[in-house]
């Protein structure tokens, strides 16, 4: 039987004894990364005097789980089987997808063992009162489908999540706040570690706060909703509208908080 565990994002005691349970009974681990699930074990050893009998871990990620999964068998499930990700709960912005529809096909059991979710828990930290939200885990780290996926981050009509690295943090919320510095944010860094440090305010002044920090560790954004009347105007559909580059230029700057010139060069070095 296949059962996905998750684990701690932070606090190793969020660890639950169901999944320690099943990392104590398995016989074949799936890792996202072997060495970070060797330590992780090393160390509920060693704080909860636990053992874990299990030798056989092999590594599943999102560069070779098509190789890994051509190898399995059904027969493979006879066995008791684990897959864990690095942190959290596998299949949220981490791999195991692919393990759960292979089980599916083959109409073979398997089990999820809820726990730690920066996504949930940082939509509970967040304070906003709308009962939906749409995860959008990691941003493209560049190009128009970055701009895409920020527009629909934007135009979102419900709570819109995002994860982001600490390389990429400002330059997210300086996005963000040239296009609304007005929009409500909510930060959290590090959720369950030892500096753990939320945020809220407007994406102008958490920018002007972010931009004077040491920036470190993982943070989830949490963006209040676009209003619902009506439908949002996007980077995107100014850049496709049919119209002078100058007068592009006057709706993109407004809309940015850039200066017309500089997006009016920038316009015509496109073309």
């Amino acid at each position: 039987m296949l059962i996905l565990v998750p684990t701690p994002i932070g606090n190793l005691d969020d660890m639950s004894k169901r999944a320690i349970i099943a990392l104590e009974e398995a016989e074949l681990i799936f890792c996202e990364d072997t060495r970070v699930t060797k330590r992780l074990l090393s160390l509920l050893k060693e704080k909860q005097n636990l053992s874990f009998p299990c030798t056989e871990f092999k590594s599943f990620h999102s560069h070779n789980e098509a190789a890994v999964l051509a190898t399995l068998t059904p027969e493979d499930f006879d066995k008791n089987l684990v897959y864990v990700s690095d942190a959290g709960m596998p299949c949220v912005s981490d791999p195991g997808a692919s393990l759960v529809a292979y089980a599916l096909k083959n109409q073979l059991p398997y089990d999820v063992i809820p726990g730690a979710n920066a996504v949930l828990t940082a939509y509970a930290m967040s304070g906003f009162s709308d009962t939906k939200f749409t995860f959008f885990g990691f941003l493209d780290h560049k190009g128009k489908t970055r701009v895409a996926q920020l527009d629909k981050v934007m135009a979102s009509a419900t709570l819109p999540i995002l994860y982001e690295s600490p390389h990429r943090l400002l330059k997210t919320l300086e996005e963000i706040k040239n296009i609304d510095p007005s929009r409500e944010l909510f930060l959290a860094k590090e959720i369950t570690k030892k500096f753990q440090k939320v945020y809220k305010d407007s994406a102008l002044n958490i920018y002007e706060i972010i931009k004077k920090e040491t920036i470190r560790g993982e943070w989830v954004l949490v963006l209040q909703a676009a209003p619902s009347e009506g439908l949002a105007i996007t980077l995107s559909d100014l850049e496709e509208l049919d119209i002078s580059p100058k007068s592009k230029a006057k709706l993109i700057a407004k809309l940015k908080g850039l200066k017309t010139k500089d997006v009016y060069q920038e316009l015509l070095d496109k073309i």
